[in-house]
């Protein structure tokens, strides 16, 4: 696996051939388009099991929750491209299918991957991500993406989603604290049972996963600007490195010190 950063774009691009590596459930800051080359990967997104087979293209929104791995023995190579939502400005596009049958998505999103990875001007780079980015969100409806929303009876509709969004608020708050689950149900004004019930509904993660998945968000961001992996684990609530590696790896297949390298 290899990772490529562009200087004065928002993307990253990653290209991997996974065999018996299994991703923890998870969601990215970013949109993530996908393009697989051989073989297929299985994942679970939006409620459903999909598969992507050579020379299709997945799409995932904002903190849309997927986990991801081989869907065969052979296992499979891919390219993905995370787009941070700044880049689309105004109203942001929601794909509502995560994997798409598309030979002309799927030629640009290659071509975008090669100027990331390969030696390119600045300006080619910012054509072929405009590029690829046109040709997907023609697929897509105007929308929010960052809601999970499954629902739950446990406190109805709007009730949930308070208390949802209050205890987002919380674990954003205080990333690198220990939290506990009477500090979920204080700052959302229900029971310990309730209140991760209707997070779990909004969000597809429970509240652990999600502190932790803000901690990686913060170390990835603490490596790409040049800051050790001892000190970026400690500054982002992890134990110590070696505690920090362990997940960085399950979520973005490579280490710190290789993401960093990248």
């Amino acid at each position: 696996m290899r990772y490529w950063r562009a200087d004065g774009l928002p993307v990253e691009a990653m290209h991997a051939h996974l065999t018996s590596h299994v991703y923890h459930r998870h969601s990215h800051e970013t949109y993530s388009f996908g393009v697989t080359e051989q073989g297929a990967q299985a994942f679970s997104c939006r409620h459903g099991r999909h598969v992507s087979g050579a020379g299709m293209v997945m799409m995932f929104n904002p903190d849309d929750p997927h986990d991801g791995h081989a869907a065969d023995e052979g296992g499979f190579t891919y390219w993905m491209v995370h787009v941070w939502p700044s880049f689309f400005g105004g109203k942001l596009p929601l794909f509502r299918e995560p994997v798409l049958d598309d030979p002309r998505a799927a030629g640009a999103l290659r071509r975008l991957c090669a100027a990331l990875a390969d030696p390119a001007s600045a300006l080619e780079r910012h054509e072929r991500l405009t590029m690829a980015a046109g040709l997907l969100t023609g697929r897509a409806e105007d929308g929010e993406p960052a809601t999970y929303s499954m629902g739950w009876a446990v406190l109805g509709g709007r009730s949930a989603n308070l208390v949802a969004e209050r205890i987002r608020t919380l674990l954003h708050d205080r990333v690198a604290d220990d939290v506990t689950a009477g500090d979920l149900a204080e700052a959302a004004g229900c029971s310990r049972f309730a209140a991760y019930r209707a997070f779990t509904g909004a969000y597809g993660l429970a509240p652990s996963d999600y502190q932790r998945q803000l901690r990686l968000r913060t170390a990835r961001r603490l490596l790409a600007g040049g800051v050790s992996p001892a000190r970026a684990a400690a500054e982002a609530g992890f134990a110590d490195q070696a505690h920090l590696t362990r997940w960085f790896r399950r979520y973005y297949g490579v280490t710190p010190g290789a993401y960093q390298r990248s």
